[in-house]
């Protein structure tokens, strides 16, 4: 989840375990000393391209129940094949998706998410023109669709993309999707939905899909994607960059930054290479992001090994950060570049982004267990204890679900707010403490591994504790999730 000034409990000052920082210059390309990691990655940092596997997108999209608006269930999103142009002196972009889908069941016709500032100029449907209506931001497909059947779907479109409202009351953020810098540089965060302010999608977590994504823009900017760095070229004035996601993303989890950018990498002792983009001249940006190496090794020791095969920082205009897959996107401000946010977007990775909510109702999924994992951190590397982080929490439990109601019920134009964040945390950690790191650890890394790449409901992670643990868990989960009051001390422990 995205984290700003109001986003988590204030952070202890400290000194940030950094590795050692080349010059800008000497950072343009991978060190010879670092590590090689498990993938395939050439001497100027550009990755071989893969062959998507199409069946690890395949998903069971729904209709949101938070925002039933936005997404729907007749379109399950298999890969995302985006050519963009970005002008930034004209603010306009142009876009071709090429989308392969199956048909989740049966329709008349079929919609997408496409912001009405972007014209759609030409759309085929498996290499024939097919009628369709574009009102606001519902892209209707006039043609019927059979379950399974597998379709391309090929849309041109161009404009100049807005920014959605955000159904939020936080203070760091009120938009979301595509943002404009004064300079034209563009970034994008898009929780819990915006990301067809810049792209027709099926915009709901449920509907995982690969992407391949190339970006053009004016020399010497570079847009910077999710995934692996596959192709890198400039000509005639115009950088474009290639990427590649091979394994399966929400909607939300997709990032694009466009800026004057320099480029750097570090490494976790593990193997895992990070790439780091940060803009030109500003070192102490980069500085930051080097904890991110430390903070893998940390993570891999708890959940298990890093889920994707690329890892990487990208540092926006923004005020606040946002767990975007293989590529955390943070914001400007020395808070959402400190250690324990960025620890806390990167465990994301695996509780959010390997596996992720298939409902917005259960955000919670994401935010409980990564708040407990930064509590954690603070504790072993910044003195801050563990309990006077959960001591707090509770003092604030029953004051969040008053206002916002319970973490697993909240209101639609409240996304994001602590309700959804120390409950959650607390109540993981009351299983902690009744099973111990080791097992409590085993268990959440387990999960990880049965539900790879998954969309899961709330029922799933019950059943799954509850068959790995022997407790019966069912009401505990649901006083913690549902209740209106904050469950007592020891509730786990009375037998509730």
């Amino acid at each position: 989840m995205r984290w700003g000034r109001a986003g988590a409990a204030a952070v202890v000052s400290a000194g940030l375990l950094l590795a050692s920082c080349s010059s800008e210059e000497a950072s343009k390309s991978p060190s010879p000393d670092t590590p090689t990691a498990a993938w395939s990655r050439g001497a100027d940092g550009v990755h071989e391209r893969a062959r998507p596997d199409l069946d690890l997108a395949r998903s069971e999209p729904v209709e949101d129940s938070v925002y039933p608006a936005v997404g729907g269930p007749d379109v399950d999103a298999l890969l995302y094949d985006l050519d963009l142009a970005w002008e930034p002196t004209a603010r306009s972009l142009t876009g071709t998706a090429t989308i392969t889908f199956r048909a989740a069941r049966d329709a008349r016709r079929f919609a997408l998410d496409l912001a009405a500032p972007l014209k759609v100029s030409a759309l085929t449907l498996d290499g024939g023109d097919t009628a369709y209506a574009h009102r606001g931001k519902n892209l209707l497909v006039k043609a019927p669709i059979i379950e399974d059947d597998q379709h391309e779907l090929v849309i041109t479109y161009a404009g100049t993309p807005q920014p959605e409202p955000a159904p939020t009351t936080r203070s760091d953020f009120s938009t979301t999707g595509f943002t404009v810098t004064e300079e034209g540089e563009v970034w994008t965060m898009q929780e819990p939905y915006g990301a067809y302010s810049w792209y027709p999608v099926n915009d709901q977590p449920a509907d995982k899909a690969l992407y391949d994504i190339s970006v053009t823009v004016p020399d010497p900017w570079t847009g910077v994607a999710n995934g692996r760095l596959v192709a890198d070229k400039t000509a005639a004035g115009r950088h474009t960059t290639e990427w590649q996601l091979d394994e399966p993303a929400a909607s939300y989890l997709i990032t694009l930054a466009i800026g004057d950018y320099a480029h750097a990498t570090g490494a976790s002792k593990s193997g895992v290479i990070l790439d780091f983009w940060y803009p030109r001249g500003r070192g102490q940006v980069l500085d930051s992001m080097r904890v991110g190496g430390e903070a893998i090794d940390w993570i891999e020791a708890r959940l298990g090994p890093y889920p994707f095969s690329s890892a990487g920082i990208v540092a926006t205009d923004s005020q606040s950060a946002m767990e975007t897959q293989t590529l955390v996107t943070i914001g400007d401000n020395d808070y959402v570049r400190s250690a324990p946010v960025i620890v806390h977007e990167l465990v994301h990775q695996w509780y959010g982004d390997q596996v992720t909510p298939a409902d917005w109702s259960d955000m919670w999924l994401n935010e409980g267990m990564t708040m407990l994992m930064q509590a954690l951190w603070d504790s072993e590397h910044q003195g801050q204890p563990v309990e006077d982080a959960l001591r707090s929490w509770r003092a604030e439990d029953q004051e969040l679900r008053d206002q916002h109601g319970p973490p697993g019920a909240f209101s639609a134009a409240e996304f994001g707010e602590g309700n959804v964040y120390y409950p959650p945390a607390l109540m993981w950690n009351e299983l902690r403490v009744e099973l111990g790191d080791d097992d409590f650890f085993a268990i959440a890394s387990a999960w990880l591994s049965e539900h790879d790449n998954a969309s899961v409901s709330r029922d799933d992670v019950y059943a799954f504790w509850e068959q790995q643990t022997g407790l019966e868990l069912t009401a505990f989960f649901d006083a913690w999730i549902m209740g209106g009051k904050t469950p007592p001390v020891g509730l786990l422990s009375q037998g509730s």
